[in-house]
């Protein structure tokens, strides 16, 4: 038997969290490829398990639903709830979302 040193001294990895990380990573990957809006400015965030909110601004209600649908289409995506606001320019530069 070979003895290795310990180089890793953090807490074990949460496989629930890299779930969560996974889901979050699909979902932002489905609105990027949509190509049907501009989700750039769309964040993408798990709050239980399967159910996610997403936050940020689109152009127009059109976008808005078609960003809910496509995110309610992923695989492993039970819920979604908007916290998007509809504005028809970008917030000036600097300033929060």
């Amino acid at each position: 038997m070979v003895y290795k040193k310990r180089e890793y001294f953090g807490e074990p990895a949460d496989p629930e969290r890299a779930k969560a990380a996974q889901l979050e990573a699909d979902v932002a990957a489905a609105l990027a490829a949509s190509g049907k809006y501009d989700a750039a400015d769309v964040e993408v965030t798990v709050v239980s398990g399967s159910s996610i909110i997403l936050s940020g601004w689109v152009t127009d209600e059109a976008e808005l639903r078609r960003c809910m649908e496509t995110a309610a289409a992923v695989a492993g995506v039970r819920h979604v709830e908007s916290a998007i606001t509809v504005r028809s320019s970008p917030p000036p530069l600097g300033s929060e979302v």
